[in-house]
């Protein structure tokens, strides 16, 4: 069955997810995660898309974006392999693929997903053994949303700013969120719809989008279709 054509909507918030191939490291030494860094705030501003929060692990990286078009998403991650590939291929002396296939998406309802996907990404240092405590990860944006240090990469979103009126408020809200955490099924959910490309949202968002992208949003249910039982006189 033919893969349908990766979903980008315009203005809606979306979490990006590639993997180095075989899961294999693609960031070793502090050099290379900032000059990646680098090129994805020279890529996020020529291709329009916004970066609302990452985080940067030895052998993936994951992305909350708001694209301004269809097409500059796919763009900024074409500029990404373009710059960061050869760069990495040329330091640690090996040729041929780094990414593991396509990267993968999927396009979230903000009100309800955005910040538990913030917080999901912000978290990831943690469960997988990296840091104990998310503030202490360089290589996410935790410690700007903490109020730690301003990141110029990054355009905070309506969501994180709904916080608190005051930047005091919106870093100790936010700071309670991280210290909560997400649970299980949760956590399950967004991986699932972004490893599968489907909408993450209410039942009348996806609906709203599928309309204005005029394909399908969510998977099918599986199994035939019930019989229907004639009504006897």
């Amino acid at each position: 069955m033919a893969r349908l054509p990766r979903l980008v909507i315009p203005h809606q918030a979306h979490h990006i997810t590639q993997a180095g191939i075989d899961n294999k490291t693609i960031f070793v030494d502090h050099a290379d995660y900032q000059i990646f860094l680098d090129w994805l705030k020279l890529g996020a501003k020529q291709f329009a898309v916004q970066i609302h929060a990452y985080t940067i692990l030895p052998d993936r990286f994951h992305l909350l974006v708001t694209p301004t078009d269809e097409l500059g998403l796919g763009k900024l991650m074409q500029w990404l392999g373009r710059y960061y590939v050869p760069y990495f291929n040329t330091k640690y002396k090996r040729s041929g693929l780094l990414w593991q296939g396509r990267f993968k998406a999927s396009v979230l309802e903000a009100t309800q997903y955005f910040l538990p996907c913030c917080v999901m990404l912000e978290e990831m240092a943690v469960r997988q053994h990296l840091v104990q405590d998310p503030s202490a990860y360089l290589w996410s944006s935790c410690q700007h949303h903490l109020g730690m240090r301003a990141d110029p990469l990054l355009a905070d979103h309506a969501m994180y700013w709904g916080l608190g009126n005051t930047p005091f408020q919106r870093e100790a809200a936010y700071r309670q969120l991280l210290e909560k955490g997400l649970p299980s099924n949760l956590l399950q959910t967004i991986t699932d719809a972004t490893n599968k490309a489907w909408v993450l949202g209410s039942s009348t968002y996806k609906a709203e989008m599928a309309k204005l992208t005029e394909r399908r949003v969510e998977p099918v249910a599986r199994g035939r279709p019930r019989k229907k039982v004639p009504i006897s006189a």
